[in-house]
């Protein structure tokens, strides 16, 4: 036996974390922030890495017949991570891991056929979603939802909001809360409020962290196409388990997708999968204008374009007043300035 030791790696030497991890086919995403890793005798034996507030890329190649390689790397990970001040960790593992982080006091959430997501912190789902509900002042009556980035609203997300509205007693809206968008989360979330007050039945709301998030969803805002199948089984059962659930939601609305294979893909996995708990897809044609699908992308290229009058034909008046405000002019300039896909 010989001694293992955990020490910190730099990522700017990545490659050699890529090659480990290669034979038990994961990899180390673009979002990792912090890397550690085990060794003996100078050589790795197993990695550990977060990004935010999660666990990922673990992996252990012990030859050294210590055991407990895997325990002691998430141990300093977590330790890492509390000295950030982070006491709510989520992890992405493998079902031969699971039990590596369950004598930590991880619990499972959901699982893929590849890929589990397990959670140990002070509030775990059950409660957080508990929460959401009380928080937004609803009752338990049956409920149509949509889930919307809304990157700003746009005349598309309105048609989708006024269909809902119209067939069935009370909607809520699920505002994508993850802060990565070019329209700040509390920009959209407010937008949204406003330009849909005409809409006695529809309720808007913040999405949390457990609805299309860097915990549930990472593949949504790396774009990391080849992993997305398992992190939108993972977000749509989480969503049928727990959000529907608890929210009582019947129906889920969608806008059909003509542009992003991802959102297209993400939109069929909802079919697949949320009728399993009960709750019924419902998919809407999008709006369009001059044979066109409206996008909140078209409204950030009419924008990088020096459009601005072109996106008065496409976003409610709120948001055309908002883009001439101080903090719209803001958002106008990191528009430009990017050429994200959010």
């Amino acid at each position: 036996m010989y001694d293992v030791y955990i020490e910190e790696f730099d990522l700017r030497n990545r490659q050699e974390i890529e090659e480990f991890l290669s034979p038990f086919e994961i990899e180390l995403e673009k979002d990792v922030e912090h890397t550690l890793v085990a060794k003996s005798e100078g050589k790795i034996v197993g990695t550990c890495s977060s990004a935010g507030n999660i666990i990922k890329s673990v992996a252990v190649r012990c030859t050294c017949g210590n055991t407990g390689v895997g325990s002691k790397l998430v141990t300093h990970m977590m330790n890492h991570l509390f000295d950030r001040g982070i006491y709510d960790v989520f992890v992405f593992t493998k079902k031969a891991n699971t039990d590596i982080f369950r004598e930590l006091g991880f619990t499972e959430i959901v699982s893929s056929e590849k890929v589990v997501l397990m959670e140990n912190g002070r509030r775990g789902i059950d409660d957080y979603v508990k929460g959401m509900l009380e928080k937004s002042g609803l009752g338990n009556g049956r409920k149509a939802s949509i889930v919307m980035n809304c990157n700003p609203i746009t005349k598309g997300h309105l048609h989708l909001i006024k269909t809902a509205s119209e067939e069935n007693e009370e909607v809520v809206v699920f505002i994508v809360e993850e802060d990565k968008s070019l329209f700040s989360f509390e920009t959209r979330l407010d937008l949204v409020r406003k330009c849909t007050r005409g809409f006695g039945n529809v309720h808007v709301i913040p999405g949390g962290k457990y609805i299309i998030s860097s915990n549930t969803f990472p593949s949504y805002f790396l774009r990391e196409d080849e992993k997305s199948s398992q992190y939108m089984e993972i977000d749509l059962k989480i969503f049928g388990k727990y959000i529907g659930s608890v929210f009582n939601i019947q129906k889920r609305y969608v806008g059909t997708e003509p542009y992003c294979d991802m959102t297209g893909s993400y939109n069929e996995g909802m079919k697949k999968i949320l009728p399993g708990y009960g709750i019924e897809v419902v998919e809407v044609e999008r709006h369009e204008l001059d044979g066109k699908a409206v996008s909140a992308s078209m409204v950030r290229q009419k924008i990088r374009e020096d459009k601005i009058e072109d996106v008065k034909a496409i976003v409610c008046k709120d948001v055309y007043e908002y883009l001439f405000s101080k903090e719209g002019k803001a958002t106008i300039d990191r528009i430009k300035g990017s050429d994200s896909l959010h």
